[in-house]
C-alpha cells in the first residue's frame, strides 16, 4: 500500500530540485491520479505512501505531506474512489492526533474539499472527522498531563470548525451528521482491563457530542445528542446489578430515612431507633467498580454541560429534551439507579419553571395515565422527587400531594371491595407516595399556618382507613414511619389496629410490589455515585 522510503525521498528532492509552484504541484499530483488509469501506478504508489504513515515524521516528511496534501486539495475532482481507493482510505485512515498544526489544516482543507466536490464523500469525511473525536489509545496518558490539554484543544477546535464548514458547503450533511455521532459512540464497556484509558475515551466522546448540543447547529443536532448521552447513561446505569450496591446487612427495611429535621443532613442513628438504619446501598460497594466509576465521570460531564446551558439561558430549551428523554426511557427503565439524577440536577438548577414542570408532568401521568406500570412509575418518581428536592418550596410540594390525595380518594369512593395488592395497585402506589413524601416533608408543612390547615383538611385519614387496607399493603417501613409521624403532629387520632410491630415486608406487601418493583425504588435517595452525589448536594 505504502513504497519503500527511498522512493518517496527521491520523490521529495526531486519536488525540492525542480522547485514546483504551487499550479505546477497541483498538475502533477492531477498527473499522478490520472495515470492509473492508463495503467501506470507508480507516481500514485508513491502520493500513498506519502500519506500512510506508521512512524514519526522527519522535518522533510512532514513538509512532503503538507505540500501533497495541499496539492491534492486543488486536484480534488481528479479523486475517483474507483481508481483511487487507496489513497481514499489512507487519508480517512489519518489521525489529526499524530500530527502539528500545518498537517492538520492541511489535511482539513482536502477533507472539506472532498467534502464538497462530491456528495458520495460526506459520509466518509463526516466520519473521518468524527473518529478524532478520540486519540489514538497510546496518547490517552500523555494527554492527561496539562501539557497534553494544548494538543487536545488544538484538535478538537478544529474537528469542529471543519464539521461547520462541510455542513455550511453541503447543508445535507447537517442530518447525516447526528447518526454517525451516535453510531461511533463507545458503546462496549468492558470490566476489566485499561479502565483509565476506556473511561478517558468515553468521556471525550461525550465531550465531543455536548459541544455538539450547544454549538453553532446545536438547532439540528442538539436534541439528538443530549438524548444520545442520556441513553449511554441509562446503558451503563443498567449494566451495575442491584447485586454490586446492595448491602444485605440487615432483614428489615428498604431505604434509610433522612428526617427534615436532621440539622446535619446525615442519617439518624439515636438509639432508641426512631429512625431504622436497613440494608441500605453504599458508596464503598461501588468503590470498585469500573462501570459505576465511568457513570459517575459522565453524569459530572452532564451537570457540568446543565450548569453551562443554564448560564447560557439554555435550561429550559435542553430541559424540554431531557423530560422528553426520561419519559421516553429513564421512567420506563427497571429500577434506573442512577441516569434520573440528571433530571433532578436539572430541575435543581430551575426550580421555579424546570423545577416545577418536572412534578406537574409526573402529577399528570400518574392521574390521567393509562398504563398501570407507568402511573405506578410515576409517582414513585414523584414522591422521592418531592421529598428530596428541598428546593422545590412546601406550599408547592402541598400542591402536587394534594393532586394524589384527591385522586385516591376519588379511587376509595368507587371501590366497595377488601384489600387485593394486583387489583389495586395503581391506588395502594399513590398512598405509599403520600406517606413517603410527608415522612420527609411533614415538617416543613407543619411549620407554615395555613399550609398546616390545608394539610389537615385532606382527607388522607379516610384513604388509610378505607377497607382496601392500604397501611397493610404498602411497605411497613414507610408506613411505619408516617404513623409515628402522623402521630406526633397530632394530624389524626389512630386506632392501634393500625401500629406496626414487625417492620418485615408482608405478604400482601409484597403482591403489591414489594420485592418485584417498589421496595428499593425511591429514585432520588441519594445517588450512590460519588462525585455526582457531592454535586447534588451542593446545587
Amino acid at each position: 500500500m505504502g513504497v519503500e522510503l527511498v522512493h518517496h525521498n527521491t520523490e521529495s528532492q526531486h519536488m525540492d530540485d525542480v522547485n514546483f509552484s504551487d499550479s505546477e504541484l497541483v498538475y502533477h499530483v492531477r498527473d499522478a491520479l490520472l495515470s492509473v488509469q492508463l495503467g501506470n501506478s507508480d507516481s500514485y504508489h508513491q502520493l500513498v505512501g506519502v500519506m500512510h504513515h506508521s512512524e514519526r515524521l522527519a522535518l522533510d516528511e512532514v513538509a512532503l505531506l503538507v505540500t501533497s496534501l495541499k496539492a491534492l486539495s486543488g486536484a480534488v475532482s481528479y479523486i475517483d474512489d474507483a481508481h483511487h481507493h487507496s489513497l481514499l482510505s489512507s487519508i480517512f485512515g489519518m489521525s489529526m492526533w499524530k500530527y502539528g498544526p500545518d498537517v492538520m489544516d492541511a489535511l482539513l482543507e482536502l477533507v472539506i474539499s472532498l467534502a464538497a466536490s462530491n456528495g458520495k464523500y460526506v459520509d466518509s469525511c463526516l466520519d473521518m472527522l468524527i473518529s478524532n473525536f478520540m486519540p489514538p489509545v497510546y496518547l490517552i496518558d500523555t494527554l492527561k498531563q496539562p501539557r497534553g490539554q494544548a494538543k487536545k484543544e488544538q484538535v478538537l477546535s478544529r474537528v469542529h470548525a471543519a464539521l461547520k464548514d462541510i455542513t455550511d458547503l453541503v447543508p445535507m450533511a447537517t442530518s447525516r451528521l447526528s447518526s454517525i455521532v451516535v453510531q461511533r459512540m463507545p458503546m462496549t464497556f468492558k470490566k476489566h482491563g485499561e479502565k483509565d484509558r476506556m473511561k478517558y475515551h468515553t468521556e471525550i466522546y461525550v465531550e465531543n457530542m455536548l459541544r455538539l448540543e450547544s454549538g453553532e447547529f446545536r438547532e439540528f443536532v442538539g436534541s439528538r445528542m443530549l438524548m444520545a448521552v442520556v441513553d449511554m447513561l441509562i446503558e451503563l446505569d443498567v449494566a451495575i446489578g442491584w447485586n454490586d450496591i446492595l448491602q444485605d446487612d440487615s432483614p428489615k427495611g428498604i431505604f434509610a430515612m433522612e428526617l427534615e429535621d436532621d440539622d446535619e443532613g446525615t442519617i439518624s442513628d439515636d438509639e432508641d431507633g426512631d429512625v431504622e438504619l436497613p440494608r441500605t446501598l453504599s458508596h464503598k460497594s461501588l468503590g470498585k467498580n469500573i462501570i459505576a466509576d465511568l457513570l459517575d465521570g459522565l453524569m459530572v460531564q452532564t451537570f457540568e454541560h446543565l450548569e453551562f446551558c443554564a448560564s447560557n439561558s439554555r435550561l429550559n430549551e435542553v430541559f424540554e429534551t431531557l423530560l422528553h428523554s426520561f419519559m421516553l426511557t429513564i421512567m420506563s427503565t427497571y429500577k434506573s439507579k442512577f441516569a434520573q439524577f440528571v433530571m433532578f440536577y436539572a430541575c435543581a438548577l430551575d426550580p421555579e419553571n424546570c423545577g416545577v414542570k418536572f412534578a406537574s408532568v409526573l402529577a399528570d401521568r400518574f392521574v390521567y395515565g393509562d398504563n398501570p406500570l407507568t402511573r405506578m412509575s410515576a409517582v414513585a418518581y414523584l414522591a422521592s422527587y418531592l421529598a428530596r428536592g428541598k428546593f422545590l418550596s412546601a406550599a408547592f410540594v402541598t400542591s402536587i400531594l394534594k393532586r394524589v390525595v384527591d385522586w385516591c380518594l376519588e379511587y376509595c369512593k368507587t371501590q366497595d371491595g377488601d384489600m387485593n395488592p394486583k387489583a389495586h395497585k395503581v391506588f395502594y402506589s399513590g398512598c405509599q407516595a403520600i406517606m413517603y413524601v410527608l415522612c420527609f416533608r411533614m415538617g416543613s408543612m407543619m411549620d407554615i399556618p395555613w399550609l398546616k390547615s390545608q394539610l389537615l383538611l385532606m382527607p388522607i385519614e379516610a384513604i388509610i382507613k378505607h377497607k382496601l387496607g392500604p397501611l397493610k399493603v404498602c411497605l411497613p417501613s414507610i408506613a411505619e414511619e408516617f404513623l409515628k409521624q402522623a402521630k406526633a403532629a397530632h394530624m389524626f387520632t389512630m386506632s392501634e389496629m393500625y401500629i406496626f410491630n414487625d417492620l418485615l415486608e408482608s405478604d400482601l406487601s409484597r403482591d403489591f410490589g414489594g420485592l418485584e418493583r417498589l421496595d428499593m425504588f425511591f429514585p432520588f435517595d441519594p445517588c450512590l455515585l460519588k462525585n455526582s452525589d457531592r454535586l447534588t448536594i451542593l446545587v
